[in-house]
């Protein structure tokens, strides 16, 4: 048997001998951006002519950093949405019911940061209705929106997601601020206004371990964005603006 009859039928899930595993089969699957970003099925930007950005912040509530960021946000008419960790929405309720009284949109970002990377993500279902269960008694909101920690994902998280009606969310490569290990308030800034380009989605994060440089780098970032003419609209809101993206298939 010739190269391309075998793997002619290990792509239709057999082998020359019978049945080939499923398993096997998921494993050669395509699992890059360019394959789930044409099928809508993760976001990582939206292209677009519009001059809007989405700020997101990943990990909090947190009882000092998330007021201080949602003072700037409101004193530069910015709406950002917030990946909240569930059991710091338990421990900081009145943050995250302040956060969504502003107008700011939550999106579902695990119970205790779980990071699945690797055969953990048995717990998912676990990590993802615990945090939507919080989510909802303080707001009273279904948050439709999950990006995983670490920006991991494989087909099983896709699917896992998308089966419970949430879109998965990361970030635009070039708009990693990594704010949360303290570059330098001047490296987050550049790093976000150099980029800057329409439709980014922008990583950011209001709870850190430790003295947090975000809320400095925010005071020099949201006025110039305001400058360049820039609005900043919710993740939601943005992936409304997307163009010819074929439906999640579930």
């Amino acid at each position: 048997m010739n190269i391309k009859r075998i793997v002619s039928l290990l792509l239709l899930g057999m082998t020359a001998s019978g049945i080939f595993s499923f398993a096997h089969a998921d494993a050669i699957k395509p699992t890059g951006r360019d394959y789930y970003e044409p099928r809508g099925e993760i976001v990582w930007e939206v292209p677009t002519d519009k001059k809007v950005v989405a700020l997101t912040f990943d990990d909090g509530p947190d009882p000092k950093q998330t007021p201080a960021i949602l003072h700037l946000l409101e004193q530069y008419h910015a709406k950002a949405t917030f990946f909240v960790v569930g059991n710091r929405v338990e421990r900081f309720p009145d943050i995250l019911k302040l956060t969504a009284k502003q107008g700011h949109e939550i999106g579902n970002h695990t119970y205790n940061h779980t990071y699945f990377n690797k055969n953990n993500s048995a717990r998912l279902d676990q990590e993802i209705l615990s945090t939507e269960d919080a989510i909802f008694k303080v707001t009273g909101i279904h948050t439709m929106l999950f990006r995983p920690p670490g920006g991991f994902y494989n087909n099983r998280i896709v699917q896992k997601s998308h089966s419970k009606g949430y879109q998965v969310v990361l970030w635009s490569w070039h708009q990693d601020t990594r704010d949360w290990a303290r570059p330098g308030v001047q490296r987050i800034v550049n790093k976000v206004l150099n980029n800057l380009r329409n439709g980014d989605i922008i990583l950011m994060h209001d709870h850190v371990e430790g003295p947090t440089q975000t809320v400095a780098a925010l005071k020099a970032i949201l006025p110039e964005i305001e400058k360049r003419g820039y609005t900043c609209i919710t993740v939601s809101e943005l992936i409304k603006l997307k163009k010819h993206a074929e439906p999640v298939k579930k």
